[in-house]
């Protein structure tokens, strides 16, 4: 990691994604380190580097998440021009409304050396692009396949759902790394679930995940779950658990909301996945290799979240992912893309294959 590599990520959230100007205000809410998922070394070379740029930042210091509003919060955010989040509170919902006048962004860039690296230096303009060509070809395509190794294999269609606008989209997320979810109410199937159960980052509940052991198969029926197959007690742990949160927030347990997976080659993940589940799940989740479900909840973000690994996407009976690598030479729009961004079309060619698992 070089001083120009971390400014060069610093820049690219602050100019590429916040589109912030000399003169303008940046609040950066910090959770502590304590936590285990953000280091002080990323939101400190982001305000000196704002300051450099003649960006004025304000820190304001923040905990772990919970369920209950931070009134310091909402207030600061009202006096500045921007919010960067450096805290996993940036992803809950009551973030999610709009400030008129004023921008968001939710940063996984949780370390300086994250922020300095491929994953928080590629210019978010071209992942937008990215995500923009891979939102097109989804939308419109007559058949999406999800198959995995463990023997999911799902079908159905996107051609009801809406493009989002960019207005749609209240928080801005550094690095952009999914294309917008696609919902799971056309999809019929199976879906494997293993390894582990985990929050989507919306709302808090305790355990925040479980583990599975071996492959549970859910049969799935146009965005229901209508059977759970495999052994007696990893059935019973899993609807244990999707009946706890379900009822914690008055939410259906057996609804699946919607799935996306990950466009950015440079996102990886080095600590084991055992360590923290929910954080493997809510810093990895941006990998190719990894497509997620948004479950429990037929509102979105919906709040268990199944991940699969190394799935293929078929889209009209090309693929878009194959064994979890982007086939972005596959489509038109994908391939423009990498024509107008050499440096992530090198990314895609050699994309990191490190997701905090053995295999």
């Amino acid at each position: 990691m070089t001083t120009d590599d971390l400014t060069a990520g610093a820049r690219n959230l602050l100019v590429n994604c916040a589109e912030l100007a000399p003169g303008e205000t940046v609040l950066i809410v910090r959770e502590s380190a304590e936590f285990g998922w953000y280091t002080d070394d990323a939101s400190e070379a982001l305000a000196s580097t704002a300051r450099a740029m003649g960006i004025d930042p304000t820190f304001l210091d923040v905990g772990a998440p919970d369920n209950d509003r931070d009134p310091r919060v909402s207030e600061a955010m009202d006096a500045h021009d921007c919010t960067v989040f450096m805290a996993r509170i940036g992803d809950q919902d009551r973030f999610a409304e709009p400030v008129p006048g004023r921008k968001t962004v939710m940063s996984y860039a949780r370390t300086a050396e994250a922020l300095a690296s491929a994953y928080g230096c590629c210019d978010h303009r071209a992942l937008l692009q990215l995500k923009e060509a891979v939102n097109d070809i989804l939308l419109n395509a007559k058949s999406i396949r999800v198959t995995c190794p463990l023997g999911t294999d799902l079908t159905g269609n996107a051609l009801d759902d809406e493009l989002e606008e960019v207005s749609d989209v209240s928080v801005r997320r550094f690095p952009m790394g999914v294309p917008q979810p696609l919902s799971a109410t056309a999809f019929s199937g199976f879906v494997a679930l293993a390894r582990y159960l985990t929050p989507t980052g919306s709302r808090t509940y305790d355990p925040p995940s479980i583990a599975i052991d071996g492959v549970v198969m859910a049969e799935i029926g146009y965005g229901q779950i209508a059977n759970l197959h495999g052994e007696d007690d990893m059935i019973d742990r899993i609807r244990t658990h999707h009946t706890m949160v379900g009822e914690k927030f008055g939410i259906d347990g057996n609804a699946i909301h919607s799935f996306h997976a990950g466009i950015h080659p440079a996102s990886g993940y080095t600590k084991p996945a055992a360590e923290d589940p929910d954080r493997w799940s809510n810093s990895v989740f941006t990998n190719p290799r990894i497509l997620h479900f948004h479950t429990c909840g037929a509102v979105a973000p919906a709040e268990i979240c199944w991940m699969l690994i190394d799935h293929t996407l078929t889209v009209d009976g090309v693929d878009l992912w194959q064994d979890g690598r982007l086939c972005a030479d596959a489509f038109e729009g994908t391939r423009r893309c990498q024509e107008d961004w050499p440096e992530l079309a090198a990314l895609i060619a050699t994309p990191t294959r490190d997701i905090g698992l053995v295999s």
